[in-house]
């Protein structure tokens, strides 16, 4: 397990002194990275192997959004190997051990050169602490499309939205979806599956839907073939 402690900054958080979902999740992102640097694991080293951790889907949910300057530790961990896929869990806390909020993460392992999944080898797992899954409601990892949706905005890829892997961040997506939120929806309960990657000059189109128990974003091209999609609940 990797813990993390931070302090929330005044620029991770909206207009109510709250730290954004954007901003979890950036915590969250950055706190899986470094786990594998400490570990010699890096990108440096997936580089060099040819290889790449790609996310495939989130599910979070969310107790309480710290407040700026609140103290904050972040944990994470693996929770075991499937085939070509990695399961990683997330947990935020205060540093009195008040659960403020959780996730589940698929990854696959993924060939960059042939740019298809592949198992990773037993020195690339082996090196990796498995702990049990968080305590989590069970859901699809799947995303069942919207009915009804509405284009509600549209957009252009633009170059501070690219990382590393030279397409579009997986946090971005969930930053477009919550734009077109109404200003008094705060979401509990998110879940987020990627379909496809967006590079810089994509033009996204979001569809939206707002249904009995969820609104529903979906972000896709111009044709309406899926980036991804980022489901939203309440209290």
């Amino acid at each position: 397990m990797y813990k993390k402690a931070a302090k929330v900054r005044y620029s991770e958080c909206d207009e109510n002194a709250r730290l954004t979902l954007a901003s979890m999740i950036n915590y969250f992102q950055d706190a899986s990275s470094e786990h594998s640097e400490t570990l010699g694991v890096g990108m440096d080293y997936l580089k060099k192997q040819k290889r790449a951790w790609i996310l495939n889907s989130w599910q979070i949910e969310i107790r309480r959004y710290p407040k700026v300057y609140e103290e904050i530790e972040i944990t994470t961990w693996p929770t075991g190997f499937r085939g070509v896929f990695g399961p990683r869990d997330f947990c935020m806390r205060t540093p009195e051990g008040e659960l403020l909020a959780c996730a589940h993460t698929l990854w696959v392992y993924l060939d960059i050169e042939k740019g298809i999944p592949a198992k990773p080898r037993e020195e690339d797992k082996i090196i990796y602490e498995v702990e049990p899954a968080c305590p989590m409601e069970q859901v699809p990892r799947r995303i069942a499309r919207a009915e009804g949706a509405k284009i509600v905005d549209t957009c252009q890829v633009r170059r501070y939205q690219i990382d590393t892997n030279r397409h579009m961040n997986n946090c971005q997506y969930v930053k477009l979806a919550t734009e077109v939120l109404s200003e008094d929806f705060l979401p509990k309960k998110v879940r987020v599956e990627y379909k496809r990657s967006a590079v810089y000059g994509d033009r996204i189109v979001l569809w939206m839907a707002e249904e009995e128990d969820r609104v529903i974003v979906e972000l896709c091209d111009e044709q309406g073939v899926l980036y991804a999609a980022v489901e939203f609940k309440g209290e």
